[in-house]
Order: C-alpha cells, then sequence, then structure tokens
C-alpha cells in the first residue's frame, strides 16, 4: 500500500504502509520500545545493585541514583543541538543506541564479587556515563524523526505520534518485568545483560530497516560532516570523540553529585536570565507574556517530579523492605512495581485524552496552569495514599502502593503532556528550542531534587516511620502549590493571550498520548501539530 501524495516533507509517496502509516514509524517505534525498555528495566534494579552489590548505604545510593537521573534529562539539549546543526537526528539516534547498548553490556561485564568497588565500581560509573551521553543523543532526536515521516498538514500525525507513545510506556512496562526479575532472582549481570540485549535489538532493527525512512533526518547540510577541523578529523568524527570527552566528564559527575547540582543551578540561572532579558529587549507585549505564562510552568516542574521520581529510589526501596508483595504463597520482586505507573499511563491516557477533548467542545477544559495545579494536588495525595494504608506495625498492603501510583500517573498525565506542549505554543519561532531545552532542564533538577529527599527519608536507623513522615511533608506541600496554582490560574492563562494564539496553533502531535517528561525532542518543530 503507498502513501497518498503529499508534499512539504515526510517519506515519498511510493514508501510501503502498515495500518495507514509508513512502516518507518513502525521501526521508530521498535527501536524506541527496546531503549525504553532497557533506561525503566535498568532503573528499577538501579538502587538494589548500589545496596546490595557495592553494599552502599541508602543516602549515598540516592545520590548516585538523583545524580544520574539528573544527567539523563540535561544531555538531551546539547544532543538535540548537535543534531539540529550537524548530524541530523537519524545519525544521532544511531550513535546513541550504539553508546547506550555499550554502557548497558559493560555494567553486566564489570560485576565483581559482592562489597568490592574499586575497578568495579569504577567501571560501573563509567557505564553509567555510557548511557548518559547515548540518551543524550538518542531520545532528544528520535521523536524528531516521527515528526519528519509526515508532512505538516498530515492528519495522520496524532495518530502517529500516538502509536509511537504507546511503544515508549510498552518498553517501560515490560522493562522492570523481565529486567527485575532476571536481576533480583537471577543476577544482577543478567539483569543488566538483558537491558543491553534489548537495547540492541532496537539498535540492530533501526540499521538493518534504516531504508523505511528513505532520506529522513539526514544531516541539515549534506557532505559538512565530512569537513576537516583543525584536529585533523571530520567533523562528524570530531563529535564522536567530543561525546568521548563527554563520557569522561559524566563519569566525573556521577561521581560527585554535588557538581551536578552546581551544574544545573548554573545552567538554570543563565537560561533564564537570557530568557527574560530576550523577552524584555526583543519580543512585543503578548508574546513577553506568553514567555512568562510558561516560565511559571517550568518554574512547577521540578517540585513536580522531585516528587514523583521518589518511584526508582526512595519508594524501590520501601516497597522492597516494607511492602507484603506475597501473591498466593509467591513473593513477586520489588522491582516489578516500577511496571505499574506505565501500565495506568497505557490505561488511563486514552481517557485523559476523550475527557480534555470532550471538555474542550464544551468550552469547559481547564487551562494548563490549572491542569499543572491538579498535577501537583495528585501528586500529594498519592503520597497520602500510601500513609493511610500503613499499619503502625508490620508490612503495608501492596494495594496502597498501587494507589499511590495510579494518583501519580494521573498527575502525570495532567503535567507532562501539558507541559511539552505549552512550550511549543507559548514560544515564539526563534526560542522554541531553547523553551524545550529549558523544560528539560527543570526535569533534571527535578530528578536532582528527588536525590535529596530521598536521602532524608533513610540513614542511620531510619526505618518506614521516617520514610511516612518525609512522604507526609513533602505531601502537603505539594497539594499546598497545588491549591495555590489552582488560585492563580486564571491570572496566568490571561498571558497566554489564547484568544490570539488559537488553541491548537502550536500544539504537539499526539499530546494526550505523551506519559514522560522527555517524550519529545528540543527540536519539536516537524512534532507540532499543522
Amino acid at each position: 500500500m503507498a502513501i497518498a501524495s503529499a508534499s512539504g516533507g515526510g517519506v515519498p509517496a511510493h514508501a510501503r504502509t502498515f495500518l495507514g502509516h509508513p512502516l518507518g514509524l513502525f521501526l521508530l517505534f521498535f527501536a524506541e520500545m527496546w531503549e525504553r525498555f532497557s533506561y525503566y528495566g535498568m532503573r528499577a534494579i538501579l538502587v538494589f545493585y548500589l545496596t546490595k552489590h557495592f553494599l552502599f548505604g541508602e543516602q549515598p545510593a540516592f545520590a548516585v541514583y538523583g545524580a544520574y537521573t539528573a544527567l539523563i534529562y540535561v544531555t538531551p539539549i546539547i544532543g538535540g543541538y548537535i543534531a539540529d546543526r550537524y548530524l541530523g537526528p537519524r545519525k544521532a539516534v544511531l550513535a546513541g543506541g550504539v553508546f547506550i547498548t555499550v554502557g548497558h553490556l559493560m555494567i553486566a561485564a564489570v560485576e565483581g564479587p559482592v562489597g568490592m568497588q574499586g575497578s568495579a565500581l569504577n567501571g560501573f560509573y563509567l557505564a553509567l556515563a555510557f548511557i548518559i551521553v547515548g540518551t543524550g543523543f538518542l531520545k532528544a532526536n528520535i521523536s524528531v524523526l516521527v515528526g519528519k515521516l509526515y508532512p505538516r498538514d498530515d492528519t495522520r500525525r496524532d495518530g502517529a505520534f500516538s502509536i509511537f507513545y504507546m511503544g515508549i510506556n510498552t518498553g517501560a512496562f515490560i522493562g522492570p518485568l523481565l529486567v527485575g526479575y532476571l536481576g533480583e532472582r537471577m543476577g544482577w549481570s543478567y539483569g543488566f545483560g538483558a537491558a543491553g540485549i534489548g537495547m540492541a535489538l532496537g539498535l540492530i532493527v533501526f540499521v538493518l530497516f534504516r531504508r523505511e525512512l528513505y532520506d529522513v533526518g539526514e544531516p541539515p547540510v549534506a557532505g559538512a560532516l565530512q569537513t576537516r577541523t583543525p584536529i585533523g578529523l571530520s567533523i562528524e568524527w570530531a563529535i564522536y570523540a567530543g561525546a568521548l570527552v563527554a563520557v569522561a566528564l559524566s563519569w566525573w559527575l556521577v561521581r560527585n553529585q554535588g557538581a551536578v547540582g552546581i551544574v544545573l543551578i548554573a545552567g538554570s540561572v543563565f537560561t533564564v536570565g537570557y530568557i527574560l532579558l530576550t523577552s524584555f529587549r526583543a519580543l512585543p507585549k503578548v508574546e513577553r507574556h506568553r514567555i512568562f505564562a510558561a516560565l511559571f510552568l517550568v518554574a512547577l516542574s521540578p517540585l513536580f517530579w522531585a516528587l514523583f521520581e521518589q518511584a526508582g529510589s526512595s519508594l524501590n526501596l520501601y516497597t522492597d523492605q516494607s511492602v507484603d508483595r506475597t501473591v498466593l504463597g509467591w513473593e513477586m520482586p520489588a522491582s516489578w512495581f516500577q511496571s505499574v505507573n506505565s501500565f495506568f499511563i497505557i490505561t488511563l491516557a486514552p481517557l485523559f485524552g476523550l475527557v480534555w477533548t470532550a471538555m474542550g467542545k464544551r468550552g469547559i477544559e481547564p487551562s494548563a496552569p490549572f491542569k499543572f495545579g491538579i498535577g501537583l494536588v495528585l501528586v500529594g495525595a498519592g503520597f497520602f495514599a500510601l500513609i493511610l494504608g500503613a499499619p503502625a506495625s508490620g508490612l503495608t498492603p501492596a494495594i496502597f502502593v498501587i494507589l499511590l501510583y495510579m494518583l501519580h500517573s494521573m498527575g502525570e498525565l495532567c503535567f507532562s503532556p501539558i507541559g511539552l506542549s505549552s512550550m511549543t505554543r507559548l514560544s515564539v519561532a526563534s526560542m522554541t528550542g531553547l523553551m524545550m531545552g529549558t523544560w528539560f532542564l527543570a526535569t533534571a533538577a527535578g530528578n536532582f531534587i528527588a536525590g535529596l529527599i530521598a536521602q532524608a527519608t533513610g540513614g542511620e536507623g531510619a526505618g518506614p516511620a521516617q520514610v511516612l513522615e518525609v512522604y507526609g511533608r513533602i505531601g502537603w506541600f505539594s497539594m499546598g502549590v497545588g491549591v495555590v496554582v489552582l488560585v492563580l490560574a486564571p491570572f496566568v492563562t490571561k498571558l497566554m493571550h489564547l484568544d490570539t494564539i488559537g488553541d491548537d496553533a502550536h500544539a504537539l502531535a499526539g499530546e494526550a498520548a505523551i506519559g514522560e517528561p522527555a517524550a519529545a525532542g528540543v527540536n519539536t518543530r516537524d512534532e507540532r501539530r499543522p
């Protein structure tokens, strides 16, 4: 079957299709599914590996986890810029897949005896650095490739992104189940090895069937990558050499978590300062107001993700140590609970999309700031679901952890897709990439703060009561901020000037199905609805 003739980009009219979409979409679906399989699978056992294999205390384990996940959201800013200006998203995705595969397999290869650190621990940090840099290349650009498969006016774009994001959440659902079981029950190297093999499968399929992408995602200037640089390498190979330098820097940062916080603070001050300066100097009043509204939403992002990302750190250990996971006499691996969020995203995202659409047709859909307020209330309420269900002594029934994840997933659907779309809708064309980068930076800050909050739940002599006490404090704080945001929402909405922008003028294609903070790349020009 051939695609109807299209203009303005996309694959050729004669390209083969499946279910009405070019086969390239399913190539990208498969590659992204396995990348998310590897990432979320490894994330599910990372803290367990640090505490049970390297015998870290809870606080230093949470510090490593926070630094690693923060850097995961910083590097896409750089990877997106490099692809947009030099490599093109296609080569960037391939390079990212190679780095991620090397990183996961390296963890499996360098595992030493229990408790031995030294070279084994440094090898583990180096493996994390490869994954960090690889994610920067791949995650920032693979969704851009999806957008480039279609002309801007193609009505199939929303459906394409919905299919693609289903791949994200399918991988995120399966990864913790398989990697978690192998890691916890068979041996850590089996779990990390499975994550590496999963990414390798995605990479192999991407290479073997890359012809289905035709010329989509090629470098922006044909032949420019072969130009020699002063160091004697072509621009392309100089970029790859620079990526290895970035691996070394990431290795150092993961080992020195305090430096990650300094980098995030400096980057945030510089970026927000530049945006504000540009807004006052170069933008007319209406566009300046929209930038202010976008920055208001960005400022809420670190709080949401700091609470939400307890899932992979403190909540993961709480589930392991203080939750009754026995089903019909069999004890479920704690890492399996990391799949609950993806399950709820898969099942609830279509429902949320239908609700927002139905409310929009009636003119009563909540504004983006109001949805953010709802998201903050829900993520705070999730912790109280756990607190209220935890007994005074003994193990917490698993249903209350599942209820927490359900409320957090509902909060995510009020936050993540709305935030990504708002960055594109509210920014001017010349600042869209910068605003998306700022969103990623705020998400990175949230992941780093998540590590600090997790450290407050652990330590010498700390038990489940300490965890629940911290959860109660952050839960009340999030709900309080959420209520304030609900009150301020009408005023922030006025700054958005939606009456002159159009409700869907710059919305992301498939936004209702997005289920994680980095589902869209930095360069979203080809991801927006026509």
